[in-house]
């Protein structure tokens, strides 16, 4: 869901830490957001943008896994949530809300908004979900369920520039570098470099163990990724279910098989060419 269009962010910082209260806002766009580390809440709960409707995702580290934890909710307005959130739930570190600046949505909005990322995060895969059930979409109009689609779209694209992609799955067919094969361990793999990560392709085998050397973070994004069904076990290997996308190369090739990894080096092209020769040539020139 990522455009191809330019288009720019504002991001302002209050404080004057960039590791502080952030505000952001988007050309042509009445949507605001804000981001506030969980040690700020209590000093920044009191700003208006909490007074508005809105939907938020609180972000943190998971115990059990490599995958970042993650919950997303919605409030009228949202200061109450936010506040049973503060006392209750222990994990997150960060939230990111997003309000309207002409304060237009309205419980049902933030409802489809709350639903639509919950599913896009599920079936991504790319982190763990705190929710313990898939809110349902609320029964809209088609304008105001196209006005929250509109919505929605704007908040997909602000999130990577915010660090967070859980919402972002693996894009198929659309390639931004050439077909790269991964073979060794007695598997082998199909992936390709993008803007977003790096894509390891449905129906790619990875190693049934991990070396005993294998770094605890590898072993750590099995174990999610065999728990939440990308990876199945299949024979003497795991088979992927789905195009999944990793953060780089190194990770997907250290998961692929199963021990620490240059993915730069391990990856080729067809004609034998290294990931890394591949790039070293393009800067080349």
């Amino acid at each position: 869901m990522i455009g191809s269009q330019p288009y720019s962010i504002r991001i302002f910082l209050p404080g004057g830490n960039p590791d502080g209260l952030r505000t952001i806002e988007k050309s042509n766009w009445n949507g605001s957001g804000l981001v506030v580390p969980r040690s700020l809440f209590g000093e920044t709960r009191q700003r208006k943008e909490f007074d508005r409707t809105g939907v938020y995702v609180l972000t943190g580290p998971s115990e059990e896994s490599g995958l970042p934890l993650v919950y997303v909710g919605e409030g009228d307005p949202i200061r109450p949530r936010l506040d049973q959130h503060a006392a209750k739930k222990d994990f997150w570190i960060s939230c990111i809300a997003f309000t309207s600046k002409d304060e237009n949505l309205n419980k049902a909005h933030v409802q489809y908004l709350e639903a639509r990322l919950v599913k896009l995060a599920a079936d991504a895969k790319r982190c763990v979900l705190d929710n313990g059930n898939a809110p349902q979409l609320p029964s809209l109009s088609e304008a105001d369920a196209a006005d929250a689609e509109g919505f929605l779209s704007e908040m997909l694209l602000c999130f990577p520039v915010l660090g967070v992609s859980v919402f972002s799955e693996a894009m198929g067919e659309t390639r931004a570098g050439p077909a790269l094969h991964l073979r060794a361990r007695g598997v082998e793999a199909d992936g390709v470099e993008t803007p977003q990560g790096f894509e390891v392709r449905s129906g790619s085998r990875a190693a049934k163990s991990e070396v005993p050397s294998c770094h605890a973070y590898i072993v750590e994004l099995r174990v999610a990724l065999i728990k939440n069904g990308v990876l199945r076990p299949e024979g003497d290997a795991y088979v992927f279910s789905q195009n999944y996308l990793f953060s780089s190369p190194s990770t997907a090739a250290g998961v692929v098989l199963g021990r620490s990894s240059n993915g730069r080096v391990e990856w080729k092209a067809a004609d034998g060419r290294t990931l890394k020769e591949i790039q070293d040539a393009e800067v080349a020139g």
